[in-house]
């Protein structure tokens, strides 16, 4: 065991735990972090999926020593109820989700595409999304989402004198 810091959602905690112990246990186990899922255990199906320096990783396979100095950002830490991620308002808008339990991989996989290109085609978006695996057949709505949060986040940069 050694004593490790970790920075989730923008916190620096500090953790006694293997460096070898999957990232995924120590956010769910030993901090508390509810929205990582277990899934497969294998990193195929994307359940586990935090942001690691912006990144979508498989926290079921990731050490975490790979993820000590990198900000960790989870599902809660994506938004907030008052300043929801425009992901996270159009999920809710497009009603996208039924049981959730696959949320993570979708959501922050996405959001880690749209902050590098809100411009993306329908094309993009599905090959950024392809492994990840959803069991109850959200995928229509999940779609419709990631675009609705594209075209307000290209609204917004375009507001800003950005390019999208």
């Amino acid at each position: 065991m050694s004593r490790v810091s970790l920075t989730v959602n923008g916190q620096t905690l500090a953790v006694d735990v293997d460096a070898d112990c999957p990232l995924l246990y120590v956010l769910r186990d030993t901090l508390q972090r509810n929205n990582p899922r277990f899934g497969c255990g294998l990193g195929q199906c994307g359940a586990c999926t935090v942001l690691v320096a912006g990144e979508p990783v498989r926290s079921c396979v990731l050490p975490v020593s790979r993820a000590v100095g990198k900000p960790i950002v989870t599902l809660e830490g994506l938004g907030t109820p008052e300043a929801p991620h425009p992901l996270q308002r159009a999920v809710i808008d497009e009603q996208a989700f039924q049981c959730g339990y696959c949320m993570n991989g979708w959501m922050l996989t996405a959001a880690a595409m749209l902050a590098k290109n809100p411009a993306m085609s329908d094309q993009q978006i599905r090959q950024g999304l392809d492994g990840l695996i959803c069991r109850c057949g959200s995928h229509t709505q999940v779609l419709a989402a990631i675009r609705r949060a594209a075209d307000v986040m290209k609204a917004d940069a375009a507001k800003k004198g950005g390019r999208a």
